[in-house]
């Protein structure tokens, strides 16, 4: 397939397009900046999401699919599917948040009285993101929420996948690395199994 990443010069997005191209997919990344470290056979597109939607998104026809791993205090849900709408791209996938997991019925990760300040606008915006895909129903999203832990680690092709809460381990924690999450994404991918859903994943 090909698929259309914007923001893949981040973090999460790099181990994206390493998975892609372990796979054999092409890959075209959208970004306000070049990065000199994507591989060769990565196309870049320099544009901005959040400023202009549809010419980036005129830009990105004849892609399959698009993922967003963009931070949700720059690009919001309705940047990401005037995108996906001019590009004519149905199946959208989100780098999604944890926050917005459920820790107990009817209370999110977000809501506890513990969770870090420094994090919450960003969650907030997270949360407000899939709020807004719920409502949407001409695009084929799926929003794919990491563990509470999300950093660099290993790819073992091994995890566990959830729904709408949080998971945790035999310890009590809750991680997955970003290269085992670019696993689950792309499983997703190339066999959809959460369309119009979130879903996530953790150890």
């Amino acid at each position: 397939m090909h698929i259309a990443l914007i923001g893949g010069t981040g973090n999460v997005g790099r181990r994206l397009c390493n998975e892609a191209l372990r796979r054999g997919h092409d890959v075209t990344v959208v970004a306000r900046h070049a990065d000199p470290a994507l591989e060769t056979s990565i196309k870049f597109i320099e544009g901005d999401v959040s400023t202009d939607p549809r010419a980036v998104g005129h830009a990105l026809r004849g892609c399959d699919v698009l993922v967003s791993a963009a931070r949700f205090v720059s690009v919001d849900a309705a940047h990401v599917l005037g995108v996906a709408r001019s590009a004519g791209i149905k199946r959208v996938l989100i780098v999604g948040g944890a926050a917005s997991l459920e820790i107990a019925p009817g209370q999110r990760l977000l809501d506890s009285p513990d969770f870090p300040a420094a994090y919450k606008t960003e969650a907030t915006a997270g949360a407000a993101f899939l709020d807004s895909l719920r409502a949407v129903d001409d695009v084929d999203w799926t929003f794919l929420s990491p563990a509470a832990l999300f950093e660099a680690g290993e790819r073992t092709g091994h995890f566990r996948l959830g729904a709408d809460q949080l998971l945790v381990d035999a310890n009590g924690q809750s991680r997955i690395s970003y290269e085992d999450y670019a696993v689950a994404m792309f499983d997703e991918i190339e066999q959809p199994t959460h369309v119009r859903q979130r879903f996530c994943v953790a150890y």
